[in-house]
């Protein structure tokens, strides 16, 4: 499948997240017309401590903000920066490019369902033209 100029974006960006988030390691990934199937570890050092402290005080605004945010080095904030440095810079070839709101995770339990999504994810490309938003 030959990427478009946007593709080619959510192509290199892809490959560039292990150097912004050290912890994560790549497997399978492909871009499609409309969307894109990836699969990513989280390799978090299990040793460090967590301070989690619950207290009756009130909060600021940006504490508030900062307790729906998407958690430093959680899954949601490295697609929340994926998503963020595509758009940015497609939108300088296209006005009119956005992501879905939201986005399909699914913890990988074995290695039997790694092999599964793996093929899935690779052979994709070669069903697109059955996909339900294939466009002829």
């Amino acid at each position: 499948m030959k990427l478009s100029e946007i593709g080619n974006l959510a192509n290199d960006f892809w490959m560039e997240i292990p150097e912004h988030f050290p912890f994560i390691k790549l497997d399978a990934f492909v871009v499609m017309p409309n969307h894109v199937h990836g699969i990513i570890t989280i390799n978090h050092d299990r040793n460090v401590a967590c301070n989690i402290s619950t207290n009756d005080i009130p909060l600021s605004k940006n504490e508030k903000m900062a307790k729906i945010s998407p958690k430093k080095g959680s899954l949601s904030s490295v697609i929340r920066s994926y998503k963020s440095a595509v758009t940015k810079q497609a939108r300088q070839i296209d006005l009119k490019f956005s992501w879905q709101s939201l986005y399909y995770d699914h913890i990988i339990r074995n290695p039997f369902a790694l092999h599964r999504i793996r093929k899935y994810i690779n052979n994709n490309p070669n069903n697109w033209d059955t996909d339900n938003f294939y466009l002829a």
